[in-house]
């Protein structure tokens, strides 16, 4: 195997905790809105096995694996009635957005993790959690994409007044929109920049506590 395809598999890997927590964060968010369906499913749970999904989980991995690299990457959806919902649109924002802030508070949590193992000479340890957080920022972004299913659809939606029954038809041919997508130059460097941006701010953060190496 080549080294590019274990450093692959190695962010696969590390696919697996930032997708149980993105998915929990939708599932437990429409829980608190009043909606229980995902809860009544199992979905607030920090099981990885109960939110993957097979495409997005497995196939689609493994594809980009073997295609040139790039890594994209989804779970199982997370079920949600929105009729349950309190506030309808504004609460299903809120569950929309749960997902790509617990990515963002995972990044941040792994890089104090990542201070913390450079202060002990885990090099290793401090480079795994570095990978762990660029991921988890750069699927926060590429959830934002405002394509079904992806979570910035249902602000676009939202913000559009569009029915469910239209963005339901929309949904149909979600997959196949964000693959093209996906094609067009500039795209993917576009996800790449502003998650480098991103983490320029948070390392900043991190390591404006004193005692950082």
């Amino acid at each position: 195997m080549k080294p590019q395809q274990i450093d692959y598999l190695i962010q696969l890997l590390l696919f697996l905790p930032i997708l149980t927590i993105h998915e929990t964060a939708h599932a437990w968010v429409a829980h608190k809105c009043g909606d229980d369906t995902a809860k009544d499913l199992g979905r607030i749970s920090m099981n990885p096995i109960v939110h993957m999904d097979l495409i997005g989980t497995v196939i689609i991995p493994l594809f980009g694996m073997f295609a040139g690299g790039w890594f994209i990457g989804w779970g199982k959806p997370v079920p949600v009635d929105p009729n349950n919902f309190r506030r309808y649109r504004f609460d299903d924002n809120l569950v929309a957005m749960a997902g790509p802030i617990s990515n963002i508070l995972l990044a941040l949590a792994a890089l104090v993790v990542m201070r913390i193992a450079y202060l002990f000479g885990g090099d290793l340890a401090a480079h795994t959690f570095w990978e762990l957080a660029v991921l988890s920022i750069y699927l926060a972004f590429f959830n934002m994409i405002p394509i079904p299913p992806l979570d910035g659809s249902h602000l676009l939606k939202n913000a559009i007044q569009l029915d469910e029954e239209t963005y339901a038809r929309f949904r149909t041919f979600g997959f196949i929109a964000l693959v093209l997508l996906l094609q067009v130059p500039g795209v993917g460097r576009t996800l790449g920049a502003l998650t480098d941006a991103t983490m320029r701010v948070l390392v900043m953060a991190v390591y404006l506590v004193p005692g950082g190496r």
